[in-house]
């Protein structure tokens, strides 16, 4: 007989506490996965330039494509492993965790050697302009060693967290995010290294983080893990997957989205007074400040997962509701914060990721103040796709995740530009973010109605 798990403070203790508990940790985690980006490039920007944070942008669909796995199986594993433990099946959560560690550590290692194989193809269907070419090698060359690293202490930090340790999940990002910095600073500023010195700062912050999360899975405590949990266990690999697919699909949707922006930019902006690679340099600096704030709004969602999960099994339902509209509140304050620092301040933001011309300034303002003009309801989606997948239900998880990045963005990218050039990429950003906006207020309306109906369902039964 498998233990039935009866007093958990996932299914007690008050949802505000346990949001305050699970999102902190998970936000901190967060934030310190965008600032490893963003430290590289600040660093970049001062010592290298334009071309340099240029660089930076082409190479980021790798670490998108690292976070699409990491998630994939981190988040699919933790929200398995707390669905099973909310209806009492102690013993097979187990399998949850461990294989999920196991298929992170591969991943990690296959993409790694992939992108190491076919670098200089992947960098020019990412978009990258022959002057920016030869910095962007240098710096992927050195950081696909550390892509291992990367996947396990992002996923892991997930199984972790489902484990009632968001703190040791944030240590463990926290700690690699100093080492970075601090070698960030001597590598680069101090050694002189560039590029190189940059992304070996980035490898051995990663290496630190994920030799914390395998030192923490050997005393895993809500279940004793052995090896038979590691052994790969092909059901338990599609469960996992199939749960984690929607905040997948939505690293993926990213990493598209990158690779089709910096060729438009590439392709508009050498018709234009910016010129091939300014535009490029710009939409990657935007894109990491924003993710900051992404990044933020995340973490609440992951930080909610657990709590969402646990209550959903053991159909205390009433939580779920709470938790889910704790998160958009908390969220949409963060957004709105952000939107007016952007549309505020856009040339200093800019300025602190170093110098650049006249053009470069002016496009920036207006790509910061017109792209993200709707940042202030950006939380909407991934606050409810992420509960989707915490409720057991990945297909509509995975279908709004794709809502903003591949349904809306992709076609509104391809066409606004035929007719207004540059500036038609410029307004496909706030014109996607509405329409997703509106789609999730309505899936997270409809499920709603569906939970309701549950609830009474069980209220009869009780």
């Amino acid at each position: 007989m498998e233990e039935k798990n009866q007093v958990n403070p996932l299914g007690t203790a008050p949802v505000s506490s346990l949001m305050f508990k699970f999102a902190i940790p998970s936000i901190i985690g967060m934030l310190v996965s965008a600032l490893y980006n963003i430290v590289d490039q600040l660093f970049i920007g001062q010592a290298v330039g334009p071309l340099g944070n240029a660089a930076t942008n082409i190479a980021f669909p790798f670490t998108t494509a690292c976070m699409a796995v990491a998630l994939l199986l981190g988040i699919g594993g933790a929200s398995c492993f707390n669905l099973t433990m909310g209806m009492g099946h102690t013993k097979r959560a187990g399998f949850f965790a461990g294989n999920s560690i196991t298929m992170l550590i591969a991943s990690g290692l296959v993409i790694s050697t992939v992108t190491l194989v076919f670098l200089t193809p992947l960098l020019r269907i990412f978009g990258s302009p022959d002057d920016v070419l030869p910095y962007a090698q240098e710096y992927v060359k050195v950081t696909a060693l550390g892509f291992p690293f990367l996947i396990l202490t992002t996923g892991g930090g997930h199984i972790v967290r489902a484990d009632g340790s968001p703190q040791m999940t944030m240590i463990c990002n926290v700690t690699g995010a100093l080492i970075n910095t601090a070698l960030d600073a001597l590598f680069v500023l101090g050694f002189g290294w560039g590029m190189k010195g940059a992304a070996a700062a980035t490898v051995i912050g990663q290496f630190i983080s994920a030799a914390l999360v395998i030192i923490y899975m050997t005393r895993f405590k809500t279940v004793k893990l052995s090896l038979e949990h590691y052994m790969p266990k092909i059901k338990t690999i599609l469960r996992i997957s199939s749960i984690g697919m929607a905040s997948c699909f939505n690293q993926i949707a990213i990493a598209i989205v990158q690779i089709v922006l910096n060729n438009s930019l590439k392709h508009y902006g050498a018709s234009s007074e910016y010129g091939a690679s300014e535009p490029i340099a710009v939409a990657g600096i935007v894109m990491k400040v924003n993710m900051i704030v992404f990044s933020i709004v995340i973490g609440l969602a992951q930080g909610t997962q657990p709590i969402e999960s646990f209550n959903y099994g053991a159909r205390k339902f009433s939580r779920v509701r709470k938790a889910y509209k704790l998160a958009v509140l908390v969220g949409a304050g963060i957004s709105i914060i952000a939107f007016i620092m952007f549309q505020l301040f856009p040339r200093q933001i800019l300025s602190v990721f170093g110098k650049g011309s006249d053009t470069y300034f002016d496009f920036g303002v207006k790509f910061f103040r017109i792209f993200l003009f709707f940042t202030w309801i950006n939380c909407l989606q991934p606050i409810t796709s992420t509960f989707f997948t915490s409720i057991g239900k990945p297909i509509k998880g995975v279908f709004l995740s794709l809502t903003r990045q591949i349904l809306f963005f992709i076609p509104i990218l391809i066409t606004l530009p035929l007719i207004f050039g540059i500036d038609g990429i410029v307004y496909t950003g706030p014109i996607a973010d509405c329409l997703s906006a509106v789609v999730a207020i309505s899936m997270a309306a409809f499920e709603f109605k569906q939970i309701k109906i549950l609830e009474q369902n069980t209220l009869k039964e009780g």
